[in-house]
């Protein structure tokens, strides 16, 4: 009976999860398949541990922090191999920025700032990208999030910081060479 009742929580756990997840994944990996397995790589770990897991334990930040060590150890295996960027990867992120829009106009101008926004973020050292999406899109905790990154929570507060600022500047000289080539 225990092992029936165990095999049927285990069947859906933190599937709630998995487009978060996803997105996180495309930030560190870049590659649509490189993120396709490390959440698929993420769930069989989870899976696997599912019976050392606290009751009342943050289910969501254990899956974040599982997917990141995943990528950690597979960056140390693999220092030397050339990497293959996407250049479409941050699309999906952007999806989240984009809401529902009335008209044509706000459709084009929305589509227009969430290039620029893509543009400035992928313009970001990884470490500012990566606690931007875990802040932001993500909306974790600066706990969980320093739970993931295996770092202070101040840390994270004034990393976060300075991803916001950089963003930011990087957000005025585009808009400045925007508002430029429309005159």
């Amino acid at each position: 009976m225990f092992i029936t009742d165990t095999m049927a929580s285990t069947e859906a756990f933190g599937i709630e999860h998995i487009d978060s997840l996803y997105r996180y994944a495309l930030v560190l990996t870049r590659s649509k398949v490189e993120a396709e397995d490390l959440v698929q790589e993420t769930y069989v770990r989870a899976i696997e541990a599912f019976n050392r897991l606290r009751e009342n334990s943050n289910v969501r930040g254990w899956l974040f922090t599982i997917l990141r060590n995943l990528w950690l150890n597979e960056l140390r295996k693999h220092r030397t191999r050339p990497q293959l960027v996407e250049v479409d990867a941050d699309s999906y992120l952007v999806e989240g920025l984009v809401g529902n829009m009335r008209d044509a106009h706000e459709i084009l101008e929305s589509e227009e700032n969430a290039s620029r926004i893509r543009g400035a973020i992928s313009k970001l050292p990884s470490e500012f990208q990566e606690i931007l999406v875990l802040r932001e899109f993500e909306e974790l905790s600066y706990q969980e999030i320093a739970t993931v990154l295996n770092c202070p929570a101040g840390t994270v507060m004034s990393r976060l910081g300075r991803a916001r600022a950089k963003l930011r500047v990087l957000l005025m000289e585009g808009y400045g060479m925007h508002q430029e080539s429309g005159r």
